[in-house]
């Protein structure tokens, strides 16, 4: 069956954006990823790299983990706001939403039902595994469905933001195991954890 994988960034002090859930690493952003993270995410993570990063970084690898990203309405909007309908051409797009009541690209598929339904259907099919890219609600509400969690440890605080999953994540103790680390020179580190088996949380439902 395929897994559920959150990968996303986060600072050490466990926030994935600021308060206002603006891109961290976007224009005007908080954090600037130093260059052997962008290599990493290269010859690792290749088709997590956005569409227009990807066309000016030259990147053509197609990506042996993910074909499918799945993300919120506030996550999608950051695209949005910067003129792209489809940050991740190369990949299946799935977008949760119970407020756009139309698709603003015709390969973006809107989905306005239970995201937990939803998700559990696309694990039973065939492909490679599903990249939940964010945000923090969409993660809360899929909390016992992520199977993987890929953090990329940002070296910086920000005091406060957007935690890991969303402000109104249920309290659900799970216990994970650590796969595989990588800690680059800069300070950042790519850290893997599979959930272990039993410690599936309870449904969180939609949002």
């Amino acid at each position: 069956m395929r897994k559920l994988v959150y990968l996303v960034a986060v600072t050490l002090d466990g926030s994935i954006a600021g308060p206002d859930g603006s891109d961290p690493s976007g224009p005007g952003g908080f954090w600037t990823p130093a260059e052997d993270y962008l290599q990493h995410l290269i010859e690792e993570y290749p088709e997590t790299l956005p569409g227009p990063a990807r066309a000016a970084l030259g990147v053509t690898a197609e990506g042996t983990r993910f074909d499918t990203v799945v993300e919120g309405r506030r996550s999608y909007q950051v695209g949005l706001d910067a003129g792209v309908t489809d940050a991740y051409p190369h990949l299946t797009h799935v977008v949760f939403s119970r407020t756009l009541t139309e698709s603003p690209d015709p390969a973006v598929e809107v989905v306005g039902g239970d995201p937990v339904a939803a998700v559990r259907e696309l694990k039973r099919g065939a492909g490679k595994d599903i990249w939940l890219v964010g945000g923090g609600e969409l993660a809360g509400a899929l909390y016992g469905e992520i199977d993987r969690l890929i953090v990329k440890l940002s070296p910086l605080t920000i005091g406060s933001g957007i935690p890991l999953f969303g402000r109104q994540a249920p309290f659900s103790p799970a216990a994970w195991g650590l796969a595989d680390h990588t800690v680059l020179p800069s300070g950042a580190a790519f850290l893997t954890y599979d959930r272990r088996p039993g410690a599936a949380a309870p449904d969180a439902g939609g949002r």
